[in-house]
């Protein structure tokens, strides 16, 4: 199952949820956009960013990526710091940035590569394990769509089921 165009239409429709996943409020009552966006002379493909209004320099740009299934060629970290720099090397934009990586299961974290160690602990960088949002009590409903996403098909219909039932 493709879930990339899922989460675009999603977040298309609902920025905030982001935020929502990193913990963060979202920023004053701002409406971020939310595309795909290539960035020239690549193949690059970022699967989404948040780009604040062009007034709004003190946010940052959000850079999101989604992954839902296994990286057997074992470039998900390089191809998603490459395409944040090449971005922000081709537009030069004044507002930082964070990245956001979603996992629709933790096993499908290859692991952080040595030579990204500096993002471990940044505040730029969040990872998040949709797998294990259920620990959290109180999910809103457009996180807990966002975790049907990743599971299979009867799984998901259980969860939704249970879901509606309280």
């Amino acid at each position: 199952m493709q879930t990339d165009s899922l989460f675009y239409e999603i977040f298309q429709t609902d920025p905030s949820l982001v935020f929502e996943l990193i913990g963060q409020p979202s920023a004053r009552n701002v409406t971020y956009s939310f595309a795909s966006q290539e960035i020239k002379q690549t193949s690059f493909r970022i699967d989404g960013i948040l780009v604040p209004p062009l007034y709004a320099t003190d946010l940052p740009i959000v850079f999101v990526e989604v992954q839902g299934y296994r990286d057997t060629k074992n470039v998900l970290y390089s191809s998603l710091f490459g395409q944040i720099f090449l971005y922000l090397h081709d537009y030069q934009p004044v507002n930082d940035w964070q990245a956001v990586l979603i996992f629709t299961k933790r096993s499908l974290d290859p692991g952080l590569p040595h030579q990204y160690r500096v993002f471990a602990s940044s505040p730029q960088f969040h990872r998040i394990y949709l797998d294990e949002l259920d620990r959290a009590t109180d999910l809103s409903l457009g996180l807990s769509l966002l975790q049907l996403i990743g599971l299979s098909a009867q799984s998901a219909s259980e969860r939704a089921s249970a879901a509606w039932r309280k």
